[in-house]
């Protein structure tokens, strides 16, 4: 899962995509979460850091780190994966 190149991010979590023009604000951990997902960090690999770093379980992290990647996917800020 890669994030678009071209979206700008601010170290306070505002968002924005040039190419739509749209902006979005994240919560200060959907935007440790999104830094990892741009440096690449696998999901075992993010999932361990959240586990460790927050008092939550690997099925919950699971479900909002899924529901968390459907919002990118939907607001068009995953790059298309390629076969």
């Amino acid at each position: 899962m890669k994030i678009k190149r071209n979206i700008a991010i601010s170290e306070s979590g505002f968002l924005f995509d040039p190419s739509t023009g749209e902006s979005f604000t994240f919560n200060p951990v959907g935007l440790e979460i999104f830094n990892y997902l741009r440096s690449e960090k696998s999901l075992d690999e993010i999932k361990e850091i959240v586990i460790e770093k927050y008092d939550i379980d690997a099925s919950n992290f699971e479900r909002y780190y899924f529901d968390f990647t459907s919002m990118l996917n939907q607001y068009h800020l995953l790059e298309n994966e390629r076969s």
